[in-house]
């Protein structure tokens, strides 16, 4: 059997996991707050990540960017606080592409010696290493400090009177300053000012941003005039594409896995099909992730634009969310790979991420336990990768009122601040489970437990798949809008997983058509040993297309049933 891993990765808000301060206070700075360090992931961390069944960690957070700190001292030029969302600031409002981000350092002059030795410590820890990549838009006050010998800063040779040039890096409202529709002023004696005002990074190409727009960033050009609709990608090729493709290249060397790229949509798919296979010539094993939301886009952005993965937000993720929140039938999930068809291995599974709230969170579900199914589903499915969120293993809530990220369900990305289920659960670097409670505990077991399964079990690592929903509609002891069956196998191994998404156990009698036996070339069988792989238990299961197969599944709960066929 293969020994192939299915790709899972762990995504960590990198300055958060590490401050063990349990007395934050809203919209505290850097010395009232505290900060975690790159220095806290230790040998002990990145093992039991390890051992939560990671293959890889998405280190959020790792570039620099514009913030609230004062850093002078070390040669880093300040921010206006106007154009600064928090304190800490935001980690897609890149400041210097070519630097590490001096809060996560503890010797900050030594900062990129710190990032390359996480790199080699996660490496030895048996764990890829994925970062950032923000190619759409940087900070408004962009300035590389860190800038390699013989490149040029971004804008540095920018026709500022021109709206539109193709050699340009930003986009200008010529002879107009910039008039936010926000405190230009902040914390600050004067105003922050900008002349002539540049184009905002959520696509607003005039100079009066609103309080609701990404306005502490300016969006890069590569190439495409919006004022009369043309694109000018060759002859000759953009100058930000030269500098962007200089950018990958330089943290590729540094011997990293992976780039998750941020609104990778926003960018035209032509930059993709140019420079990533550029990489790829020289990192072949390279992974490229892409934030994209539009599924008209996604075969464009895998066959042109080369990447891996996609995020699969605006169909499973949203999809089951909705089933979870009972807003939404189970059987919608048949619809949503179906959409797939042909590329649903390059889709990226997940149920959190720092842009979603968290499931425990008001605003979602209100309790972890209720996405269960639902994450059986996104990691159990099918082949393709899956993503935790840090804490949601343990039922994070997100709850918290940081500062500039309010209560809003979700685990701030603006305040310097401390996850409460990821402080006590590293207990000072112990990891030693002391500080958790039995509910957590159990949460955490098992995530550990159906995710350590996609790596044992073939079937699910590489096997195919089969949805039960079309055989299983109407009937009267399997009720489809509340629960999801389907079949897994590889080689003489077959999984039947079936989940619940209501609170009381469910006594279901689940339909296998003759097609299903047909297409998986499985026999039937009158009785056979099924281990459920989730608890451990051995039942007698009925394998037939000709009566349903009894299962009995707890509430927000889920069965993945083995059976080894002769």
């Amino acid at each position: 059997m293969s020994n192939q891993k299915k790709i899972i990765i762990y995504q960590i808000f990198t300055r958060l996991f590490g401050n063990s301060n349990n007395q934050c206070v809203p919209h505290g700075d850097i010395h009232t707050n505290g900060c975690g360090k790159l220095a806290d992931f230790t040998s002990k961390a990145l093992g039991e990540i390890r051992q939560l069944g990671a293959t890889h960690i998405w280190y959020t957070g790792l570039i620099e960017h514009a913030t609230q700190t004062d850093y002078r001292r070390y040669n880093i030029r300040p921010d206006h606080p106007a154009v600064v969302k928090g304190k800490a600031g935001s980690p897609y409002a890149i400041k210097d592409y070519y630097d590490i981000d001096p809060d996560l350092a503890k010797d900050i002059p030594g900062r990129m010696k710190e990032f390359e030795d996480l790199v080699q410590r996660t490496h030895r820890n048996g764990l890829g290493f994925i970062m950032d990549f923000v190619p759409n838009h940087v900070a408004r006050q962009y300035f590389s400090d860190a800038l390699p010998e013989g490149c040029k800063q971004l804008g540095e040779d920018d026709d500022k009177t021109r709206a539109f040039a193709p050699d340009n890096n930003f986009y200008y409202i010529p002879g107009t300053s910039l008039q936010g529709n926000f405190d230009m002023k902040g914390t600050a004696s004067e105003p922050y000012t900008e002349m002539p005002a540049k184009a905002t990074g959520n696509d607003r190409f005039d100079a009066y941003p609103e309080v609701n727009d990404w306005y502490e960033t300016v969006k890069l050009n590569y190439g495409v005039d919006y004022t009369g609709g043309h694109r000018h990608f060759f002859t000759p090729v953009p100058d930000t594409w030269h500098k962007m493709l200089d950018i990958l290249l330089f943290w590729a060397a540094k011997g990293i896995d992976g780039f998750r790229c941020d609104m990778a949509e926003m960018v035209p798919v032509e930059f993709w099909e140019w420079a990533i296979p550029q990489v790829k010539k020289q990192y072949p094993k390279l992974m490229f992730i892409a934030e994209v939301y539009n599924p008209s886009l996604y075969r464009d952005y895998l066959h042109r634009g080369q990447f891996d993965y996609l995020y699969d937000k605006v169909g499973l993720y949203d999809t089951l969310r909705a089933i979870v929140c009972c807003q939404e039938s189970a059987t919608a999930i048949s619809r949503r790979w179906q959409e797939l068809d042909g590329i649903s291995e390059h889709m990226l599974n997940f149920l959190e991420n720092h842009d979603e709230q968290r499931i425990a969170s008001d605003f979602f579900a209100g309790d972890a336990r209720k996405a269960i199914p639902a994450f059986i589903v996104s990691a159990c499915q099918n082949v393709s990768p899956v993503m935790i969120y840090f804490g949601q293993e343990l039922g994070e809530r997100g709850m918290d009122a940081e500062g500039f990220s309010g209560r809003d369900g979700r685990t701030t990305i603006f305040d310097y601040w401390s996850v409460d289920t990821i402080r006590r659960w590293r207990n000072g670097g112990s990891f030693d489970g002391s500080m958790l409670t039995n509910e957590e505990k159990n949460l955490q077991a098992i995530y550990r437990r159906i995710l350590n399964l996609c790596h044992t079990e073939g079937a699910i690592r590489q096997g195919a798949f089969f949805d039960l929903t079309y055989v299983n509609q109407g009937g009267w002891r399997f009720n489809e809008h509340r629960q999801y069956a389907f079949l897994r196998k590889w080689g003489k191994e077959v999984l039947l997983c079936v989940v619940n998404f209501d609170p009381y156990p469910a006594d279901v009698a689940v339909n296998i058509p003759l097609h299903a036996f047909e297409f998986l070339h499985m026999p039937e069988l009158e009785q056979c040993r099924a281990t459920d792989l989730l608890s451990g238990e051995s039942t007698t299961l009925s394998f037939v297309s000709y009566r349903g197969s009894e299962v009995s599944v707890n509430g927000y709960s889920g069965k993945i049933l083995k059976i080894v066929l002769p």
